[in-house]
């Protein structure tokens, strides 16, 4: 793994873990993890810091106790309604673009949410391919609730997707709490697991992740995102076969057969 060139954050905080692993804590937990201007901005410095760094998985989650992130903090909110329409568009953009920028990280992104995770918290936790939960995790799209819409850092488009678009205006248009088990049940979250556990949990799927190859799991990241962006079933089969014929090509495919026939475990490279 390349050594990790960290700038240094006010709302964000970064570790390190063995293993290719790191973690990226939303790091206002006296303000709910709740989000500023500038931590938007943050977003997208840290994606580009973790971008080309060979990390094998991400853990995204809130410091403290009390909440994955709140959402906007009310306290700037007013920062925004001074903005002129120009202005709250080009704020509009950074923050997407961090939100984005997190999505789109070429390995996978785990979540695991505990607490609030409310409006661009809800944002933030729906751009992780996997979502953990805690028994005390709540979910509320709650643009509605500030006289904005669900149309916001793609909530409509990843709630959509992940529970339908029935029940993404269900919760979209009453900005209601979807609770822990709920979550679970109509697919908002993969798993719920007791609070104490939570990170620890969050870690063993990184860690199992990470014993795969690492090609083979960025490109099924690849396939599997941008498989949610096109309508055709053709263009889905073009883009994995031409992933496949590339996988086929690196180092990692026959060390896994080779593996697999000496009934030992892999030795993964990533060429």
């Amino acid at each position: 793994m390349a050594t990790l060139d960290l700038p240094e954050f006010e709302t964000l905080a970064i570790e390190v873990l063995n293993g290719g692993i790191a973690v990226l804590r939303i790091n206002r937990p006296e303000r709910m993890n709740s989000q500023t201007v500038k931590m938007f901005t943050e977003y997208g410095t840290a994606a580009r810091a973790l971008r080309d760094s060979g990390l094998r998985a991400l853990i995204l989650t809130g410091a403290g106790e009390r909440a994955f992130c709140a959402g906007f903090d009310l306290d700037e909110i007013e920062v925004i309604t001074r903005m002129g329409v120009r202005e709250f568009l080009k704020f509009q953009e950074t923050a997407t673009g961090g939100i984005q920028a997190i999505r789109h990280l070429p390995f996978p992104v785990i979540a695991a949410v505990h607490g609030a995770a409310t409006g661009g918290g809800m944002a933030l936790a729906l751009a992780a391919d996997i979502r953990l939960v805690a028994p005390t995790a709540k979910f509320s799209a709650a643009f509605v609730k500030v006289g904005l819409s669900v149309g916001e850092l793609g909530t409509s488009y990843n709630l959509s997707r992940l529970v339908g678009p029935g029940r993404a205006g269900e919760i979209g248009y009453t900005g209601r709490l979807v609770g822990a088990e709920e979550a679970v049940r109509i697919g908002l979250a993969n798993q719920m697991v007791p609070t104490g556990q939570l990170f620890d949990e969050a870690v063993a799927m990184a860690q199992l992740i990470a014993t795969n190859s690492p090609g083979g799991v960025r490109m099924s990241k690849r396939a599997i995102q941008r498989n949610q962006e096109i309508t055709s079933y053709a263009a889905a089969l073009e883009l994995e076969n031409r992933g496949q014929a590339l996988m086929s090509r690196t180092e990692d495919m026959p060390e896994a057969l080779a593996a697999f026939k000496e009934k030992r475990a892999p030795q993964f490279t990533g060429r």
